[in-house]
């Protein structure tokens, strides 16, 4: 049986989108299109609203996902817009197509942009790979250089800044976890990502060396120990950058989440365990999951080695 595509074209948006802040101060035009099929639609022939969905509530939500946030990439954009139009509505799959009209580039006549082809399955199992929202917020301000991604799990941040110009090393103890990274970054081409296993906790007395002024960045999501901070500032070269995030006591409290509270930070105490760099943003709040579970109750620091 034949199935129908729905196509809404060239949905005009007005946005603040782009890796320079000239660029997000103003906003730029977008078009999006898309492209997609409802789970009842077998039938070209249905008069039935409950076969298809209403066009305009998507078009209505694709404008209030973009035009009063500020985006720093435009891949980020169109993530965002998968993840809303497969949330609220019965998409089996969906084509998006998102490009700048006038993007800032000399001798270019036309557009750019990202286009995406995702299955309901394809997008639920890609969830957990999307970069933390603040990761990808602060990576303007981040030095181009080495990366060591302490903790890096799957690797959705080392994936993120291997793609993004960076070299990156990724620490963490699960060798599981590391293969499939070592897999991704292999599929993808990205020979500037190494791995490593290392347990940062085998020794409390004597926390592992990660290196003499070594890295540019060093980048820390959703893991906390604390005896490992003065190795963590030490692996920092001179002007190097500090992002981290995780949660906050008041996390715990209300939600339960970590089971143990000494997993979390307490009240600026994130402030007193990067003392001695300078503070280039720091705050404490509820703020859209960098894991994948809703909002988290959380405190994010960028903060930089002074130069010698």
């Amino acid at each position: 049986m034949n199935k129908s595509t729905i196509v809404i074209k060239a949905i005009r948006l007005s946005v603040n989108c782009g890796v320079t802040e000239a660029e997000r101060v103003r906003k730029q035009p977008l078009l999006v299109d898309i492209r997609f099929r409802c789970p009842n639609q077998t039938s070209f022939y249905s008069d039935k609203l409950s076969d298809t969905v209403d066009y305009g509530a998507i078009i209505r939500r694709v404008r209030e996902t973009t035009e009063h946030k500020t985006f720093v990439l435009l891949e980020r954009l169109t993530e965002q817009l998968c993840h809303i139009l497969f949330q609220e509505f019965p998409l089996t799959y969906l084509e998006l197509w998102v490009r700048k009209t006038q993007p800032p580039l000399e001798g270019l006549q036309g557009s750019v942009g990202i286009r995406v082809v995702r299955t309901r399955s394809q997008q639920s199992s890609g969830e957990a790979s999307l970069p933390a929202e603040f990761l990808v917020a602060q990576l303007p301000r981040l030095p181009v250089g080495k990366v060591l991604d302490v903790a890096a799990g799957r690797g959705r941040h080392s994936l993120f800044l291997a793609s993004n110009r960076f070299t990156v090393h990724a620490v963490d103890r699960d060798s599981d976890a590391l293969s499939f990274l070592t897999t991704q970054a292999r599929q993808k081409g990205l020979a500037s990502l190494t791995t490593q296993i290392l347990d940062m906790e085998s020794d409390p007395s004597h926390p592992p060396d990660l290196g003499l002024e070594s890295y540019e960045v060093v980048l820390v999501f959703f893991y906390l120990y604390r005896p490992l901070f003065p190795q963590l500032l030490q692996a920092l070269k001179p002007g190097g950058v500090l992002l981290y995030e995780t949660f906050l006591i008041d996390n715990h409290l209300l939600h339960q989440h970590p089971r143990r509270k000494e997993f979390c930070l307490g009240r600026n105490e994130l402030l007193d365990l990067v003392r001695g760099l300078r503070v280039l943003h720091y705050e404490e709040g509820l703020h859209d999951a960098s894991e994948g579970h809703g909002g988290a109750i959380t405190a994010r620091i960028v903060a930089q080695k002074p130069e010698e």
